[in-house]
């Protein structure tokens, strides 16, 4: 129990500083956009090609691999086959992730984005973003709601600016968390078994459901619909550290057993899943440093949206939740794992299909500033409820 105890201390003391740290690396990147703009942009340009485009870049695919990885690594699949002991939390996630979500992000987004702060945004502001992998348009021809134009010798979408931070928030909408929600749910005391199972069946979830329904929602918004690249996020952030992470496992545990696994090699990858997530947002603001500068109430109305979503969707969760007489233990994490999201898949795929200074991207980054502090605040407020549920867990800290 102590070392339960101690682990879920220096969580907490994790969580307090990863929101400082968060906002350090947002000034260090405005501040390094400002002063070495082209930094950013000579990484942008490491990247993989396909038929002259750039699909995959490279130092964002490095870091978002060693984000993924030490969370899939943790994955115990055998875990999911006991997930059908427990089905009402298992479907009431499922339910609320992939029936739910994505359609209330598309619609508060448009009703913020679209019309409450349409005019503060401008509606002639456009943004230019990447053409849908392998297609072809001329100079000129609408795709959605752009126009392809030609910038710096490259053929790029010029769509509205509003319609790019729709993007970002529509791809933060249909990625349910796989990774920060085991801290969520371990903060609020919340079945670690659950959790897990959940992280497996949506990591499985994403690698169908994801490009799928980013393809249609990205369509219904009027946004380039490139579903190639869509699937290839999928293969290379989901599929490509998942099936590495349950190899290795299986490997390591054999080779060195469980105790040394998880005192030992998981411990070794926590700052590597840090440092990788700080150096991202370090690139992503500086690329957008100028335009953050030159308007900082863009935050403020990106954040809006999303905070008004997690709300809702953790609301929404928890209630049913209680509806249905779930048990403490299992109502916690999965309001949790509704109201997070899996920011590192979302701007890895943003990045991928939109580029790296586009507003979708920017709003995938806002969606991890918003997400620490208020993820926090709910883990507070579920440890205040537990008495709303039938049946609650032992304190572990007892």
């Amino acid at each position: 129990m102590s070392e339960e105890r101690n682990g879920v201390s220096r969580m907490h003391g994790f969580e307090r500083l990863l929101t400082v740290w968060v906002f350090l690396c947002m000034g260090a990147g405005i501040l390094l956009g400002r002063f070495a703009p082209e930094f950013a942009k000579t990484l942008d340009g490491m990247s993989i090609d396909v038929n002259g485009a750039p699909v995959v870049s490279i130092p964002i695919a490095i870091c978002l691999f060693f984000m993924m990885y030490p969370i899939m690594v943790k994955i115990d699949f055998a875990e999911v086959v006991a997930a059908g002991k427990s089905a009402r939390p298992v479907l009431l996630t499922l339910f609320v992730n992939w029936c739910v979500k994505p359609f209330t992000m598309l619609a508060i987004a448009s009703f913020f984005l679209g019309t409450v702060f349409l005019h503060l945004i401008g509606p002639e502001a456009t943004d230019l973003v990447r053409l849908p992998f392998a297609l072809d348009l001329p100079v000129g021809e609408h795709y959605g709601a752009g126009q392809v134009v030609m910038q710096e010798g490259i053929k790029l979408l010029e769509i509205p600016l509003w319609r790019s931070y729709l993007a970002g928030c529509i791809l933060l909408g249909i990625a349910p968390c796989t990774a920060m929600v085991l801290v969520w749910g371990d903060l609020a005391r919340g079945s670690s078994g659950h959790t897990l199972v959940m992280v497996a069946i949506n990591s499985l979830a994403m690698l169908v459901l994801y490009g799928v329904l980013g393809g249609w929602l990205l369509g219904v918004g009027r946004l380039p619909v490139p579903w190639q690249a869509l699937l290839l996020s999928i293969g290379i952030y989901v599929a490509l550290p998942l099936v590495a992470g349950f190899l290795s496992r299986k490997w390591i545990i054999v080779a060195k057993g469980e105790q040394w696994f998880q005192s030992k090699f998981l411990r070794f990858l926590t700052p590597i899943t840090i440092g990788s997530l700080l150096l991202t947002l370090v690139l992503l603001f500086s690329f957008k440093g100028e335009t953050i500068l030159s308007n900082p109430m863009t935050i403020l109305w990106i954040a809006v949206p999303l905070v008004a979503q997690t709300v809702l969707i953790f609301g929404f969760t928890y209630g049913l939740a209680r509806v249905f007489r779930l048990r403490y233990a299992d109502a916690a994490p999965t309001a949790m794992i509704g109201a997070s999201n899996h920011f590192e898949v979302a701007i890895a795929t943003a990045v991928m299909l939109f580029g790296l200074s586009s507003g979708a991207a920017l709003a995938t980054v806002v969606g991890v500033l918003i997400e620490v502090p208020l993820m926090l605040l709910l883990v507070r407020f579920c440890l205040k409820t537990r008495s709303w549920f039938p049946e609650i867990p032992l304190k572990r800290d007892a």
